[in-house]
């Protein structure tokens, strides 16, 4: 064995001794400087006659001299480097009180506990607290002064969950709510919102028909007042946007109608042809929607269909021109869409000879992702369907990258194991050749993102080049979005939805059995950006007081067919597309 050769390393104005080994290879002479500089071996660029030194350079055939002078350029990265002190005390999970923890990335949310039957509401309420923009709003929510009366001493203990007494504002209720269930990971009494609740909608205090407690109620009565109770009393500022209406104003506005409405425009045509013939027109209007409904008959399989029936009502009102009742028919489309979709699944009918809501068992499966363009106006359709195409372009560019990158990578990687395997040249030419590209069409033969031949990408060049790529096809599909379109907050721009939460019900009719809840988990939340991280793609599963992670694949079963749990609401977000401020260098 060769003895070591003394050399000298310069790096950012220092010198450092440094022993070569000429029987080793280039990446044994990185982690000896890594050792000393503290930058890691695949930040380092050290040159050499002839170029750079590589990882898997012969270090005996450099020529090295005793004395030489190398030069390494290269900064450790933010992980590397010397260690330092925190600049955080770090703190132990033992020693963090309870609300400390329930606020650590990763830790399992609060339950609700079931006060009685109340596992319509528990499921409601774990469903619209995942809509960050909420959590934003109620923060801010401060209740009118005219519901600051006497009678609301009692209520204000609210904020400590007191069931003695309640105040009749459910948005304060709300608010105070979730605060205190951020602060905890156990099962939390929300006494002092349903006590608000029953004082402001009744029905929700009927008794049970046995005598003994509450009786039981429908998720979506529950989801629908709590709705319209926030449509009410929590504004937020306006800055211009169109609004549920179709209208724009810089005047406080309805943090629903911005978030959670849409908008539908509709015409109303007598079905009778003498009606038509008598030169009765078709009254069109245009009104807001606070959820899509998916009406379910015997030939319903798909989402789609029920909300394409649901967009088509027949009704019997008076015929000025016949003078008396006919059927008309009623046909909806979209005009605006809402960030935030809900879809309810009509599973409930008065069924007269029970006396009771009976239940629709039948399957009707639904989408991760919903594509609602086709339930829109001409008008919208133009303006949000060269968006979402380019959006499906580029999660093809990016698929495309990502098989050529591992392509490249693989066929390299059997090169270099044919050299150390002391293969025939002829085995590596057949590599080369089935690496070369056809270059008039960019394409390789199994239609691959076309790779240049001879050179070799590391993983990082490869991710470079990737994210300049996709960066321009951000820019392409920003410049895609219709003006008016993008000064509205709170609408979707693609016509596409991500399933974001679903209420189930278990059992035969809406007046027994359990309500649950799954919301897909968000991604880790960086407190110093406040941007959250990519999704892990599971979901919270909220029973009552029980919380569990459950994977993807469980979505899959509540499609219903039976008394087990059903899909009953849906609640869809849209898509995220890039802003002004990600696409600008």
């Amino acid at each position: 064995m060769a003895d070591p050769i003394p050399v000298i390393v310069k790096h950012q104005g220092k010198k450092y001794n440094v022993d070569l080994e000429p029987s080793s290879l280039g990446e044994v002479f990185k982690f000896q400087l890594y050792s000393l500089t503290g930058v890691e071996p695949d930040r380092q660029k050290i040159l050499v006659k002839g170029g750079q030194l590589k990882d898997d350079t012969d270090l005996s055939k450099l020529g090295a001299k005793p004395g030489q002078i190398f030069t390494m350029i290269g900064t450790p990265s933010g992980a590397g480097g010397e260690l330092t002190r925190p600049t955080e005390a770090v703190k132990f999970v033992e020693d963090m009180t309870e609300a400390e923890q329930a606020q650590q990335v990763g830790a399992t949310p609060a339950g609700l506990q079931n006060l009685g039957n109340t596992c319509y509401l528990n499921s409601t309420l774990q469903t619209l607290r995942f809509v960050p923009e909420l959590n934003d709003a109620l923060v801010k929510y401060t209740p009118a002064p005219a519901s600051q009366t006497t009678g609301n001493t009692l209520g204000n203990l609210s904020m400590f969950g007191n069931s003695l007494g309640s105040s009749a504002d459910l948005t304060a209720s709300l608010r105070d709510l979730y605060k205190q269930m951020s602060q905890t990971q156990e099962g939390f009494p929300p006494l002092a919102f349903l006590n608000a609740l029953r004082m402001v909608h009744p029905q929700f205090a009927e008794r049970a028909k046995n005598g003994h407690g509450y009786a039981q109620q429908d998720a979506e009565e529950a989801w629908s007042q709590i709705i319209s109770q926030l449509r009410q009393k929590l504004k937020i500022k306006g800055s211009g946007q169109a609004s549920a209406d179709g209208s724009s104003t810089s005047q406080d506005v309805s943090f629903i109608d911005r978030y959670l409405a849409g908008n539908f425009e509709s015409a109303i045509e007598c079905d009778e042809q003498a009606a038509k013939d008598a030169g009765e027109e078709p009254i069109n209007g245009s009104d807001a929607f606070l959820k899509l409904d998916c009406h379910i008959s015997a030939t319903t399989n798909h989402l789609r269909d029920g909300i394409l029936a649901g967009l088509e009502e027949k009704i019997e009102k008076q015929s000025p021109v016949l003078g008396r009742d006919a059927v008309y028919t009623k046909k909806s489309k979209i005009s605006r869409l809402p960030k935030y979709l809900t879809v309810h699944f009509v599973r409930f009918f008065w069924k007269r000879e029970a006396q009771k809501k009976a239940k629709i068992m039948r399957k009707v499966t639904f989408p991760d992702e919903l594509d609602v363009s086709e339930f829109c106006t001409d008008e919208l359709r133009k303006l949000i369907v060269p968006v979402r195409d380019k959006v499906r372009d580029i999660r093809k560019e990016e698929e495309d990258i990502e098989r050529a990158r591992k392509r490249q990578k693989r066929i390299h990687d059997k090169q270099v194991a044919d050299e150390k395997a002391g293969l025939v040249d002829a085995v590596s030419e057949s590599a080369k050749d089935e690496n070369k590209v056809e270059k008039k069409d960019g394409k390789g033969a199994d239609g691959d993102t076309a790779m240049e031949d001879v050179v070799y990408k590391t993983d990082a060049e490869h991710e470079a080049e990737k994210a300049a790529a996709i960066l321009e096809a951000k820019r392409e599909l920003l410049a895609l979005v219709d003006p008016k379109l993008a000064s509205d907050e709170g609408s979707n721009k693609t016509g596409l939805y991500q399933l974001h939460g679903i209420v189930t019900h278990q059992g035969a009719s809406a007046d027994s059995g359990h309500y649950t809840s799954y919301v897909k988990k968000p991604g880790p939340l960086d407190p110093k950006t406040g941007k959250r991280g990519e999704e892990d793609g599971k979901w919270w599963w909220f029973n009552d007081d029980k919380v569990s992670e459950v994977e993807a694949e469980k979505i899959l079963t509540l499609s219903g067919g039976g008394e087990s749990h059903s899909a009953l609401i849906l609640l869809y977000r849209a898509i995220d597309i890039p802003t002004a401020e990600e696409v600008a260098q």
